[in-house]
């Protein structure tokens, strides 16, 4: 929402996708969202710039590794920079914009197999939760998307809302956002 709210085109488009497919039938199902590209985008692009853990559990390497000129030993403790990867300009457009475009037309996708994009990680450590909390946000981002007009408080600009995160496992905002909700139905 955070990213959403700094971008009305974007929030603008997603809704638009939205209500034209559920029309007035009242909300969002999960069927309905393989039906919903943008929204797709729209996740997938957030989950690049905000992936829900910065940093990879640690692994273990097995055997030595020579990475950028750096040796490493077997035995020792990996971490994958996950926050890192989806801002890297090496794989990346303007890899600090929110843009959901990226997405569209790609068979990108964040199981693991696509290396420039791990929110969830990959291999047999990939999360055990990913396929749920995707349905989940997907479901429930749509559904608030379809049923409110959102909007900044009075006085507030696009420019007000910031992106800051708190250091940590998982990523938190450091400021929470502050939104108007407005019935749309």
């Amino acid at each position: 929402m955070t990213a959403l709210i700094k971008k009305p085109q974007v929030l603008n488009k997603v809704q638009q996708e939205i209500r034209t497919l559920v029309g007035k039938k009242g909300r969002v199902a999960e069927d309905d969202i393989n039906k919903l590209p943008y929204l797709k985008a729209v996740v997938k692009e957030t989950l690049r710039l905000h992936p829900p853990g910065p940093l990879s559990l640690p692994r273990l390497t097995i055997k030595t590794s020579i990475i950028d000129g750096h040796e490493i030993e077997p035995n020792t403790i990996v971490y994958v920079n996950v926050w890192a990867i989806g801002r890297d300009p090496n794989f990346w457009e303007n890899p600090n914009e929110f843009l959901p475009e990226r997405f569209l037309n790609s068979s990108m996708d964040f199981k693991g197999q696509d290396f420039e994009f791990l929110p969830f990680g990959s291999g047999r450590r990939v999360c055990p939760g990913m396929a749920l909390g995707t349905a989940e946000l997907n479901v429930v981002l749509a559904n608030l998307l379809y049923s409110f007009n959102w909007e900044l408080p009075p006085g507030m600009v696009e420019d007000d809302v910031d992106m800051d995160s708190l250091p940590g496992l998982v990523t938190h905002k450091k400021n929470p956002l502050c939104l108007m909700a407005k019935s749309y139905v």
